[in-house]
């Protein structure tokens, strides 16, 4: 039973049983059959024509780069890493992709959302950046400084030890965190650093390398999956990240001993056996698994089947969906209630989240004109879909937040 029950985990470790399940709860959505939903397809084209206009503001030339933690590392037209790392002396292409593993890793697991009340002050640019920027350059530059490596001589990497002893108060110092400031799950990223640390050090496979176990040992396990052509199946980098990140996951649901990470239950999605009702969605792992591939690319992996990863179940993207109309409130008063994101009603919103965007990414590439192979969903993610819901939601309420208010630990949104 336990060999069974761990092959049927496995087999929602994959951005296909993301796919598979998310298109199975818009099905149930459409039907009526959502307690807490209702759900207008016919909304779709006017969502379509309003994130093409706001792709084409952000990119007139339509030469659109994935939807990646690099972007946000690139503020008010000012690159903070590229030029950098470019300029540095790096003994080979593998080892930069090393160390931008290492940075991509923690500053994605440090973007749960901020809350409405935080921001970062860089000294090095003189700007106040809040809610993700915000976050990609307070992570970037305790990065820089070295606050996440044991070698003083090397400060561009993270090591195992010093994330296993990072604090919520090393943290509070390097994100500028005061009552005046407060950041929304502190602890929770802290304690989520801290738990990256101990997986490095109990998974010496996929993790250590000669200066120590790192993330970025990573580079190195994909590096040895590429076919004779360096070639790389993009669900390939997802499905280690889920291996190899599952434990640090805290209190979430396990199968025949197997941790599930981004997976929730649902009393609508019927499965037979022991994955009934479970609903994989593994967000952070796939906003992770964007933002390795330009690593790889860069160390000369050509990163292949981009599009078989999944849209991202974020605020941004799900909040568009309710401020358009496709996607709305059974009951209106719920908007006003705070929920915990493994509640049904939540789980549901993320995961149709993600069939929305399968849905709205060809109707948005007719719009602009273009290709599925010009523009992949990555880019339809970077180009539109993300920015126009950050555009919706500062339209219709104060602070720009989401549309629903979610109690989150600073480890899923």
């Amino acid at each position: 039973m336990a060999n069974s029950e761990a092959g049927l985990a496995k087999g929602l470790l994959t951005p296909a049983a993301v796919r598979q399940t998310a298109e199975a709860m818009l099905a149930l959505g459409v039907a009526g059959e959502l307690e807490h939903w209702r759900v207008d397809l016919d909304r779709l084209p006017e969502a379509a024509r309003y994130v093409a206009d706001v792709a084409r503001e952000r990119y007139p030339t339509l030469d659109t780069p994935f939807h990646a933690r690099w972007r946000h590392f690139e503020v008010e037209g000012v690159d903070l890493w590229g030029p950098q790392a470019d300029a540095a002396d790096w003994p080979d292409d593998a080892t930069r992709a090393r160390a931008e593993f290492d940075l991509a890793m923690v500053s994605v697991l440090l973007d749960a959302g901020a809350g409405p009340d935080w921001s970062y002050a860089d000294a090095a640019t003189g700007r106040s950046y809040a809610r993700s920027e915000g976050l990609a350059v307070a992570s970037l530059r305790m990065f820089q400084a070295g606050a996440f490596s044991a070698d003083e001589d090397d400060p561009w990497r993270a090591d195992a030890v010093s994330l296993t002893l990072l604090s919520a108060e090393d943290l509070a110092r390097g994100f500028q965190v005061t009552a005046d400031n407060p950041l929304v799950g502190l602890e929770g990223r802290a304690a989520l650093l801290r738990r990256l640390g101990r997986q490095c050090l109990a998974r010496p496979d996929l993790f250590e390398r000669e200066d120590g176990p790192r993330p970025g040992g990573l580079a190195d396990v994909l590096f040895a999956r590429t076919d004779s052509e360096d070639r790389l199946p993009a669900p390939a980098i997802l499905e280690l990240l889920l291996e190899a990140l599952g434990p640090i996951w805290q209190d979430r649901i396990s199968l025949g001993g197997v941790d599930l990470g981004d997976t929730w239950r649902h009393p609508a999605m019927r499965r037979e056996g022991a994955a009934d009702g479970l609903v994989p969605i593994h967000k952070l792992s796939q906003w992770l698994s964007y933002s390795l591939v330009e690593p790889l690319q860069r160390a000369g992996v050509t990163v292949t089947d981009l599009d078989g990863l999944t849209g991202l179940a974020e605020y941004r993207n799900g909040g568009l969906f309710m401020d358009l109309g496709v996607l709305s409130l059974a009951d209106p008063a719920d908007a006003a209630r705070e929920w915990p994101v493994s509640d049904p009603l939540v789980v549901a919103w993320r995961s149709m989240t993600v069939a929305l965007l399968d849905r709205i990414a060809p109707m948005v590439r007719a719009e602009l004109g273009v290709e599925a192979d010009r523009l992949p969903l990555a880019s339809v993610l970077e180009a539109g879909t993300w920015a126009a819901g950050r555009r919706i939601a500062a339209q219709r309420r104060a602070g720009g937040g989401p549309p629903l208010t979610i109690l989150s630990d600073g480890t899923v949104f």
